[in-house]
């Protein structure tokens, strides 16, 4: 019976390892036979001792590489390919200038490699590698392991070789871990415990002797699998029946042979049949022969004029059977109702006349007389107008011309918008990008602290700077600008006091700090608790200052994957937030549909279509937004994307984009009642295509302007009346002028607006 050996591991699940640690474990087992029997198992650790950033990222680099290049390599024997690739892995760490560790720091990595019953180890650094055999605890290997990784200059590996027997416990763990534990405990756990105990259990005393860091290990168990073989007896068959193949054969004596006496006889009596039949028929067809014939006739010559009268004759016949069957036709139509089409499309045009003169009624109560009601009474008002609208839908319906409708409907609609305090206003262009990016995609507008608009030009992967009062634009970061690798792909943008904050791509923060009102100023990274790692699903990011003469801010993040909206306490000192991110939100929940945030103090989030207000991490029950009046006829339905507001808590106005009818529509801070909303007169620019807009509020009892961004321009638009008597206003006749006369109704179909 031959025996094959077989691995059990055991090892500290992610979940129960140390935040701090910075280690790192890799297993790889390939599955395919081949790669099984060349390359053989791969088992691995990296460990460094401090915990930060860089250190875990260098290991998962180390580890990531040397697994790579390993089984990549086909070159030469496991010994040198597993050389070959630690070396690589320290030339990767030696050149790649973020993952610069701090001085003094080094890492340890230990790998080691089973194929069949061969171990190869390889150990540098601050890691170790331990053998235990028949309850004797060997350390593989003794050679000098050098000061660890990255190591400038040719890097030496000694690589062990030896036999792997069955029962054999291969041990592999950082420094600490027998530094602080000492190798006879380490001897105890892994030769009388099965390999997955001992892993937590060595890991449970390294957190009890108060590590905060490397926490690293790995437990390998040689144990012995039996390949057997079954052989199968063959076993004879041996037919069910015994007369089996033989000629089957009646068991009345004499039966098979009457049966087949009888079926020779029918046979000759078939064919006789047949003969005589034949002998019938051509007796037949010889006396058919002998009868006499008569001649062929004499041709007849007809005249033209009877050829002429037979096909009048045929015509006239043709005629009356067509003429007879368009009489059945008309016939079943009308007994079907065909007569009361006619009747049908009449009664459609009294309908639609009688609608539009509804209409034109409700229109003169509105506005003639020389009163108007929509001051006088605009309850009374609004239901009269209403009323209007649904019967010009009715008018349009029955067939009336669309002109017709259309000039009563302009009349209602003035009128309704007055009763919804509608403004009608007029954007203007500040800034277009034609000569610093005809290529530009902005993004992501904020008010700066130094009274400039910054947004983000996601084309040219830079941060742009708007001078409101030169009417200029200029970039002020590119991508790779500032320290170390610099700022990646500028992804949002917020601003806290001082600052101009920046999320890159990669998830890094930065800081643009105006030095003066001219666009100059300095970059800088921000230190980060990385505690929470962020994933590429973040929402928004927004601050909220908490001491104005010192420039700090809490920073806001919303990450669906923590499934709250994290709040980052600044440093004493401004230079970052360091402390853990505390969860906004008093429940964690979906947040993934959050858009935008808006906080005064207070936090308004808002989704495709409403906006939530949270009182100190919970939802205010007592706050929604109304839903715009005109839903039930102007404009129904909306799509909520950007919002803006006054910056005083709980008071003022939240002003809200509409994407459905590019409109703004001002809601209550504190109630979230409808107050009114902003829609661009006719011949103006229109609120579309808005990529980020805010609220730019004068004070002293002057007009506030929302400035907002398209793909390639900025725009600024007052909140008040276009000139001109931009805003609409009825006609007090309830007749159409000369110039629009209304046509007379038809039966043609419409389409509804």
């Amino acid at each position: 019976m031959a025996v094959r050996l077989h691995t059990n591991l055991g090892l500290v699940p992610e979940g129960e390892r140390l935040d701090s640690s910075p280690d790192t474990v890799v297993v790889q087992e390939p599955t395919i036979g081949a790669t099984a029997r060349s390359k053989g198992n791969l088992y691995a650790i990296a460990t460094a001792r401090g915990a930060n950033q860089r250190a875990r990222d260098a290991t998962r680099l180390l580890l990531e590489t040397i697994q790579r290049e390993y089984y990549y390599d086909e070159s030469a024997g496991i010994a040198i390919c597993l050389e070959k690739a630690v070396r690589t892995a320290n030339r990767r760490l030696v050149h790649r200038r973020d993952l610069h560790l701090p001085a003094g720091q080094r890492i340890g990595a230990v790998v080691a490699v089973i194929r069949e019953r061969e171990l190869y180890v390889a150990t540098v650094g601050d890691a170790d590698a331990y053998l235990a055999r028949q309850a004797r605890l060997l350390t593989l290997p003794e050679a000098d392991r050098g000061p660890g990784l990255p190591t400038p200059g040719d890097l030496r590996v000694d690589v062990w070789r030896g036999e792997l027997l069955v029962g054999d416990i291969l041990l592999l763990a950082s420094g600490e871990l027998a530094e602080r534990l000492g190798t006879e405990e380490l001897r105890q756990a892994i030769t009388t415990l099965r390999p997955a105990p001992a892993a937590q259990h060595l890991h449970h005393r390294l957190v009890a002797e108060g590590a905060d860091g490397s926490d690293a290990v790995l437990v390998v168990e040689a144990s012995e699998v039996p390949a057997t073989r079954v052989e199968h007896r063959l076993v004879p068959v041996h037919p069910a029946e015994p007369l089996a193949g033989a000629p089957e054969r009646s068991p009345i004596p004499l039966a098979d042979s009457v049966a087949g006496g009888v079926t020779a006889v029918r046979g000759t009596a078939q064919r006789a049949g047949d003969v005589g039949a034949s002998a019938l028929v051509a007796m037949i067809d010889r006396g058919l022969d002998l009868l006499p014939r008569r001649g062929p006739g004499h041709q007849r010559v007809r005249s033209a004029t009877d050829r002429r009268a037979g096909e009048r004759r045929l015509a006239v016949t043709v005629l009356g059977v067509l003429a007879l069957l368009l009489a059945v036709g008309v016939g079943y139509w009308g007994l079907s109702g065909g007569f009361r089409g006619k009747t049908a499309e009449i009664q459609q045009a009294n309908t639609g006349e009688q609608a539009l003169a509804a209409a034109r009624t409700q229109l003169a109560q509105v506005f003639g007389g020389g009163g108007d009601l929509v001051k006088a009474d605009p309850q009374q008002a609004l239901t009269t107008l209403r009323g209007a609208w649904g019967q010009l839908d009715a008018a349009q319906r029955a067939g009336v011309a669309d002109g017709t409708v259309q000039y009563y409907r302009d009349q209602v609609k003035a009128g309704l918008d007055q009763l919804y305090k509608t403004v009608r206003t007029s954007a203007a262009t500040l800034v277009t990008m034609k000569k610093l990016d005809p290529a530009a995609d902005l993004s992501g507008l904020v008010l700066g602290p130094d009274g400039a608009a910054y947004a983000i030009d996601r084309a040219a992967h830079t941060v742009v700077r708007f001078d409101l009062a030169k009417k200029t634009a200029a970039v002020i970061v590119r991508e790779g600008d500032g320290p170390g690798n610099g700022v990646g792909d500028p992804w949002m943008l917020a601003v806290g006091g001082p600052d101009v904050v920046i999320i890159d791509r990669n998830g890094g923060v930065w800081r643009w700090r105006p030095a003066d009102r001219n666009g100059h100023g300095t970059l800088g990274m921000v230190v980060m608790n990385r505690s929470v790692t962020w994933g590429t699903d973040l929402t928004d990011v927004e601050t909220f200052v908490q001491n104005a003469d010192a420039g700090l801010y809490n920073l806001y993040v919303v990450d669906p994957s923590s499934r709250q909206i994290l709040r980052y306490a600044p440093a004493a000192d401004g230079s970052g937030f360091p402390s853990n991110p505390t969860g906004y939100l008093a429940t964690a929940q979906d947040v993934s549909g959050y858009e935008q945030l808006f906080i005064d103090g207070d936090i308004y989030a808002l989704a495709a279509d409403t906006v939530t207000r949270f009182v100190n991490g919970r939802p205010d029950t007592s706050f929604s937004l109304e839903v715009p009046p005109d839903n039930q006829d102007l404009r129904p339905g909306h799509h909520y994307q950007l919002l803006t507001a006054t910056a005083t808590r709980g008071q003022g106005t939240l002003y809200v984009y509409d994407a459905t009818w590019s409109r703004v529509i001002a809601f209550d801070k504190a109630t979230g009642a409808y107050l009114g909303q902003y829609i661009a007169a006719d011949g103006t620019p229109p609120f579309r295509d808005v990529r980020g807009m805010f609220l730019l509020d004068p004070g002293g009892g002057k007009t506030s302007s929302i400035v907002w961004v398209t793909k390639d321009r900025l725009m600024v638009t007052p909140l008040e009346a276009a000139p001109n008597g931009a805003s609409p206003s009825p006609s007090p006749s309830p007749s159409p002028t000369a110039t629009r006369r209304p046509v007379k109704p038809t039966l043609r179909p419409s389409a509804h607006p």
